[in-house]
């Protein structure tokens, strides 16, 4: 395995697809479809068997997650977590590489990636452009599920990179940290529903969709690019950084794209505007629709 994929928040399909043929797949190197779609529309874990990358493992974020929780996929506990992927064959050496089906090219798989690295897991990648353009490009997929050999995975929560509620009430008087929401304008201003919620957006927050840091084939932008979108919104990276959005997801692209660029430390708000919205008092829901009607 080439040393200098290690350690990046992306690897290419190219350098992925010489690992698949070379058989690099296996307890150093495991591959996780993390797909999600909203049932009615598709049936990821049906997707996945009847095509995914070679040597893959379905990451289903339904089943890891805090399922005591009232806020969807809140992080699950330490234990639950290591159980759950030391069961798809992830040790603390093994480098990961996640990815999902999604039309954009990404949307959960920087989920997945955060969720590893808040568990203390440093070898952890995306792959760049999705399974989208793995198809696209003409490399290799299968029907057969593999087994993974279980491993031994020790999880320890970073407690920097996730906030909670309280944190994020906290902030609101003191904005010791800059907050960016990752959702659409419209949400983010209040003027349309956010997946049945009343939107708005938490005080003092900048908006940046997270669909900005894409290209138009699904690729994560230059980094170039990225610390431009960055200083469009007068986003200092090197000042302390939370993301938020709808439910945790989209906001770690947010994560992802200041990883990039350099920024390691960008917390994740995992509540998001699911838990701000049922919690938070109303003056701290900011909503230009409510401005307008008043």
């Amino acid at each position: 395995m080439a040393p200098q994929t290690l350690g990046r928040a992306l690897v290419t399909a190219k350098w992925l697809s010489e690992a698949v043929r070379a058989g690099r797949v296996g307890p150093s190197l495991r591959v996780l479809d993390a797909s999600w779609y909203p049932p009615q529309e598709r049936n990821a874990r049906q997707e996945f068997k009847e095509r995914h990358i070679p040597g893959a493992s379905f990451f289903d974020i339904e089943e890891c997650r805090d399922q005591s929780s009232p806020y969807d996929f809140m992080l699950p506990s330490e234990s639950h977590f290591a159980d759950y992927v030391g069961r798809l064959g992830v040790g603390n050496d093994t480098h990961v590489v996640v990815y999902d089906g999604d039309e954009l090219g990404t949307f959960y798989a920087p989920r997945a990636w955060w969720m590893f690295r808040a568990f203390g897991h440093k070898e952890v990648s995306v792959l760049n452009g999705g399974f989208k353009n793995w198809v696209k490009e003409g490399h290799p997929v299968t029907a057969e599920v593999s087994q993974p050999n279980p491993a031994v995975f020790k999880a320890k929560l970073n407690t920097a990179l996730r906030k909670t509620f309280e944190e994020m009430m906290q902030n609101v008087g003191s904005l010791r940290f800059q907050v960016v929401d990752s959702r659409p304008e419209g949400r983010f201003r209040g003027t349309e529903l956010d997946q049945g919620l009343e939107s708005g957006h938490i005080p003092g927050s900048v908006n940046i969709p997270f669909h900005s840091f894409l290209t138009e084939t699904g690729h994560e932008k230059s980094i170039e690019e990225i610390q431009q979108i960055f200083r469009e919104k007068k986003v200092d990276l090197s000042k302390p950084l939370t993301a938020t959005c709808r439910k945790g997801v989209t906001a770690c692209h947010i994560a992802l794209a200041a990883y990039l660029c350099g920024k390691r430390d960008v917390a994740v708000y995992d509540g998001s505007w699911s838990e701000w919205f049922h919690r938070a008092p109303p003056r701290y829901k900011v909503s230009e629709l409510k401005r307008n009607k008043a």
